[in-house]
């Protein structure tokens, strides 16, 4: 009794506890404007929301036992590899924190800074506590995104034992839940930040720091998150496709097994990095994609509201955290429009799950255009320019509007039911170089369609809000760049239901996993390969559209940086000419570096798949058992080999990613003390970003439309098609999609999260360049 009682207790002081940091938190945001309540209260129904998901979806029965030990297996890799692997990246953080820290301890301040009586010392403090507490959050986000995947996978496979609609929507809720709780903590983690720093820093008040420079205080906590998103890609992309390539090579090529089968002692090792790679990394990934366009756009908002001289400029400034707190709203409607059959009978796999899911990303769209609308209204209403809100819900349009093109291309260029595709597995039935050969040319083909929409969208949304009315004291407009901020919300307005997507690919294909690894009946495993095939293009869907969401936010965090060294230099930066041979170079350098990055992260995957080849072959001559069921691989060597390659390989590129922008900056800012160009280090610097996003957005296009590609042209032949299953057409796209595996889930992902953090960490580091 005494123990309940002080459980109880316990309880109640949990709940007294949480019940006062939630006042607490309400009391800031009440202090700091109404409209970050409004955002408070909409991401505290979220979480509800998202634990009711989780409810639903733990409340699903597990299947048998062999389902569940395999499933237990999965679990404790993927959590033991996390658990290593941010401890590593933790450690590298709290170094770069320290750097930052020195760096800004003797930094110049800006003239607005000195004005509000903002000193080195808080200004460097305020830097390092928002990029620790980025990461932080950018690696909960990740955490959380695997956490779930490993508890779903072995329900959706229970549940494809009796219907295909209950697996899928046990995938797309457990999905949801990832999403909802990344969006929330995206929108609650910047919000909370700025409304602790108006409280703190008395905004606004006499003597104090104007509300429109508040946003540039955010900038560490993009940095944080783009820190621990690219180590977690670099590291959960190596871990997941040097097992997957060992696994196909030895297993389906030499051995003639079927993907998954439990007689390869890679295959649990494959699973896992499913979870770590593509669950964890892109859960961090769409976090650290929505901070860095919030704040982004924050910046610009507070910049133009500054200039046009608006009186109350908190609508321009808080508009993103209201556009992502209606994503969380309508993507739980859409996630919600997905619902299972009425009947317990088993539904044919006929049924299309992805034209399933393109119904609830149509509602959600559809709800998105409505509450952007009504949030444009409500927020960019100002006297001195009526219509100028109109403006700005057309640049929100043309935004959703790229977005659903990105995902309808993406669709287009891997999924089997369209000719490129088909066309890519035809080549197979001719060998394995012309699989190669046309799955290239399709991934160059590829680029070509997304570059004509992003500058469309770019230069229509510039021109909307050039047009809007908005204009400074020298009557000049001033709304562009706002404009384009607004498109990339506009394109960011359904991230909830994009990530929703992203997250059923890999649970999918845990289950797939699972009910091959287990024996399942072969009616279960069609359900299964439906679901992986069409989580394999929901992957490609969302890579195409974090790819477009990265441009848009590199333009307008280019824009952020270069008035950030007019601020410090006091002197007009505009315009960067590639004409002079020192910026051209730096752009040279800037294309160079994604092409070093990308080879070292395919590198580091062919290097850690050797490893496991040379594992699994010794497992096959030394146990010769394992291929007639009468001895157990041992799959623990290979997940330990794996894990402890990825953490290794992942150090060279993420290092060259940091270091190379301020090594380059520093390197032309003593250059330009000595030739008389007091910029020339902010300007190289700028050229080598402005490449730097050109040549990564065209080699991200490729590498992760031609690794789709590739791999749905193996699904399609094991549908039997041309031979199936066995066949030499099958063994050509094996080889094919065993190519395309560095590209579409190592290095190809690492690039946009490579953009975004070359933008913040220059941001960030300006005055150095200086």
């Amino acid at each position: 009794m005494e123990g309940r009682i002080k459980k109880d207790q316990g309880l109640f002081q949990q709940y007294e506890a949480s019940h006062l940091s939630r006042c607490g938190v309400l009391y800031v945001g009440a202090s700091t404007s109404p409209i970050v309540v409004f955002v408070f209260c909409i991401c505290t129904l979220s979480l509800f929301f998202s634990l009711y998901l989780t409810k639903w979806v733990l409340a699903k029965d597990e299947g048998p036992p062999e389902m569940s030990e395999i499933s237990d297996a999965i679990r404790d890799g993927a959590e033991g590899f996390f658990k290593t692997q941010y401890g590593t990246i933790s450690k590298m953080a709290f170094i770069l924190a320290f750097v930052i820290l020195g760096i800004y301890l003797f930094r110049t301040t800006t003239p607005q800074q000195e004005a509000s009586g903002l000193g080195r010392a808080t200004l460097a403090y305020i830097t390092v506590a928002s990029f620790l507490l980025g990461a932080l959050c950018s690696g909960i986000a990740g955490f959380v995104g695997m956490w779930v995947s490993v508890r779903a996978n072995v329900r959706v496979s229970s549940a494809a034992r009796r219907s295909a609609r209950e697996a899928l929507q046990i995938a797309v809720r457990a999905g949801g839940f990832s999403a909802i709780v990344v969006v929330c903590m995206a929108v609650f983690g910047v919000a909370i930040l700025y409304s602790t720093f108006y409280v703190w820093l008395g905004v606004d008040s006499p003597g104090s720091m104007k509300v429109t420079d508040l946003p540039l205080l955010l900038v560490g906590y993009g940095f944080g998150a783009s820190f621990v998103a690219l180590f977690a890609q670099l590291g959960g992309g190596i871990y997941t496709k040097a097992a997957d390539v060992g696994a196909d090579l030895v297993g389906k090529v030499e051995q003639g097994i079927p993907e998954d089968d439990p007689r390869n002692p890679a295959v649990i090792a494959d699973l896992v990095g499913d979870n770590v790679g593509d669950c964890a990394a892109r859960g961090a990934d769409l976090f650290e994609s929505i901070a860095a366009e919030i704040i982004s756009a924050m910046i610009l908002g507070g910049t133009m509201a500054q200039r046009c001289k608006i009186e109350d400029p908190s609508g321009f400034i808080l508009f993103p955290l209201v556009v992502h707190s209606f994503d969380l709203v309508v993507s739980s409607v859409g996630i919600l429009s997905i619902r299972g059959t009425r009947d317990s009978g088993l539904i044919s796999p006929i049924e299309d799950p992805m034209a399933i899911m393109q119904k609830g990303y149509s509602v959600t769209i559809m709800l998105a255009v409505l509450t952007f609308g009504a949030s444009t209204r409500w927020l960019l209403y100002t006297e001195q320019a009526p219509s100028a809100w109109l403006n700005f819900a057309l640049c929100g349009l043309v935004g959703i509007v790229t977005a659903y093109a990105f995902v309808w291309i993406s669709k287009y260029y891997t999924d089997y039911k369209h000719e490129p595709v088909r066309l890519l597995a035809l080549s197979s039935s001719t060998g394995h170089g012309t699989n190669i050969i046309a799955g290239v040319s399709l991934g160059m083909e590829s680029t070509a369609l997304p570059v004509l929409v992003i500058s469309v969208a770019i230069i229509s949304a510039y021109w909307l809000g050039q047009t809007s009315g908005l204009v400074d004291e020298s009557g000049n407009p001033t709304g562009g760049l706002f404009g384009t901020a607004v498109a990339t919300m506009g394109m960011l307005s359904t991230a909830g239901y994009v990530l929703t997507m992203d997250m059923f690919g890999p649970i999918a294909d845990n289950a797939g996993g699972i009910v091959e690894m287990s024996q399942q009946p072969e009616s279960v495993r069609e359900i299964t390969d439906v679901l992986d095939a069409v989580g394999n293009t929901t992957k490609a869907t969302t890579k195409g559209f974090a790819i477009g969401s990265a441009a848009l936010a590199s333009f307008l965090l280019f824009s952020a940086y270069m008035d950030e060294v007019a601020s410090f230099a006091q002197l007009p930066f505009k315009e960067v000419d590639i004409a002079v041979p020192e910026i051209f170079v730096g752009g040279l350098l800037g294309s160079m570096l994604i092409f070093l990055f990308s080879a070292w992260a395919c590198s580091a995957v062919g290097k850690t798949a050797q490893e496991v080849v040379k594992e699994v072959r010794r497992q096959f001559i030394e146990r010769p058992g394992i291929m007639d069921y009468k001895e157990k691989p041992d799959y623990g060597r290979c997940v330990a080999i794996v894990a402890s390659a990825s953490l290794r390989e992942m150090i060279k590129p993420g290092a060259l990613a940091i270091i190379s922008p301020m090594a380059v900056g520093v390197v032309f800012r003593i250059l330009g003390h000595y030739t008389g160009q007091p910029l020339l280090g902010a300007k190289v610097v700028a050229s080598m970003l402005m490449f730097a996003t050109v040549a990564g957005i065209l080699m991200a296009l490729f590498l992760n439309t031609a690794g789709g590609a590739w791999d749905n042209a193996k699904k399609y032949i094991e549908t039997g098609a041309l031979g199936g299953k066995g066949s030499e057409s099958h063994k050509a796209a094996v080889t094919g999609d065993t190519v395309g595996d560095p590209f579409k889930d190592t290095a190809g992902p690492s690039l946009h999260v490579l953009i975004k953090m070359l933008a913040t960490i220059t941001l960030v580091m300006a005055p150095i360049f200086l």
